[in-house]
């Protein structure tokens, strides 16, 4: 609710004109009532433009730019947006690709920023942002390379992400009232974790959850909210406590502290139910949207992954889901992996669609 919503031309007009003794003519039309009238108007554009200055006061209503300054106070500021990085498979793989060599895939192009082996190197592709995120197959060199035989994009390994949009920047400004990062504790670990590129979410494990005193275990998700590829899990182990180096404070994490990054993993979901169909439909008709909705409830489960203990796939919501798809008007008998119960996954787990038989 504004705080100046109520403040009206009309009702400006009207304590205007109050204040004019009634002896004078105040109709409308009148010299008074004209010479009022567009002063109010004025007066209620003021009151406008006061309750947009408080909104932008104020974190939980302003706009992204002031927003972000209201973040610059804390320290914070809008992760930028990334450049996705893929690794290229070269044949013959004897061939010696120098840095920078540049190739192109659909509307995309990439150039070698590292060799990994041989034939096999990293590319970063020149356009901002998770568009290209997924992009697989053949890549075609910009300019010609004498004796290059085969090209190929065989994985995202860190995927490119947007700017942070402008409600998980306010959220995180929230959240950074609520408790202090200092050295090493968990708010600071998070923090530090998340802002690496291709990193969506993160859980920590204490000494007394791990391998004793001392160690610590980060577990990861990709920015999809999905599996990290084992270069992402390979990174951010270096950039937080490099394996070579474990626990002597080269990276991020203190002095003292021994890390080990491990990548969550997915657990296949498995259904079965008895469906009803309306007329003129069938399972083959009505699978592909099943499919849908379902694939819909897993993505906002793994979305909340780094909240929850344990994920837990609810039979009651994939029977509701189930039963929005048209051409469906009874569910019964839904089993997840072979029982008719919710299904709570290993805290480290995902979960993705497996197979869906709907009778």
């Amino acid at each position: 609710m504004s705080l100046y919503e109520n403040e009206t031309q009309d009702k400006i007009l009207s304590r205007m004109l109050a204040r004019v003794p009634a002896k004078f003519d105040k109709r409308e039309g009148s010299i008074i009532y004209d010479s009022t009238a567009p002063a109010s108007v004025e007066f209620q554009n003021a009151y406008i433009s006061i309750d947009a200055a408080i909104d932008e006061t104020f974190a939980d209503t302003a706009s992204r730019e002031n927003l972000k300054r209201r973040c610059a106070e804390r320290g914070l500021k809008p992760k930028p947006a990334s450049y996705a990085i893929v690794t290229g498979s070269f044949k013959p793989t004897t061939i010696d690709l120098p840095i920078g060599t540049r190739f192109s895939h659909e509307d995309f192009n990439y150039a070698i920023t590292k060799r990994l082996g041989n034939g096999l190197y990293y590319l970063q592709c020149e356009t901002l942002g998770s568009e290209p995120n997924g992009v697989t197959g053949q890549l075609i060199p910009i300019d010609y390379i004498d004796g290059l035989q085969s090209a190929q994009i065989t994985e995202v390994s860190i995927l490119g992400e947007d700017e942070e949009e402008t409600e998980t920047l306010r959220a995180r400004y929230f959240a950074s009232m609520q408790a202090e990062a200092f050295g090493g504790n968990e708010l600071d670990y998070k923090n530090k974790i998340l802002s690496i590129q291709g990193v969506g979410g993160v859980k920590l494990y204490r000494a007394s959850q791990w391998n004793g005193g001392g160690t610590v275990k980060v577990v990861i998700i990709d920015s999809n909210y999905g599996v990290p590829t084992f270069t992402l899990v390979d990174q951010v182990q270096t950039e937080i406590d490099p394996v070579i180096n474990q626990g002597e404070g080269v990276g991020i994490a203190p002095i003292g502290h021994f890390v080990s990054v491990i990548g969550a993993y997915n657990t296949v979901i498995n259904l079965e139910t008895v469906l009803t169909y309306d007329e003129g439909y069938t399972w083959s008709s009505c699978k592909a949207k099943v499919e849908a909705v379902v694939d819909e409830y897993f993505s906002e489960l793994n979305k909340k992954w780094a909240d929850f203990s344990q994920i837990t796939v609810r039979l009651a919501q994939l029977e509701s889901r189930i039963l929005s798809v048209e051409g469906i008007i009874d569910i019964k008998s839904t089993k997840i992996n072979g029982k008719e119960e919710n299904l709570a996954v290993d805290k480290d787990s995902l979960v993705s669609r497996g197979t869906i038989n709907g009778q």
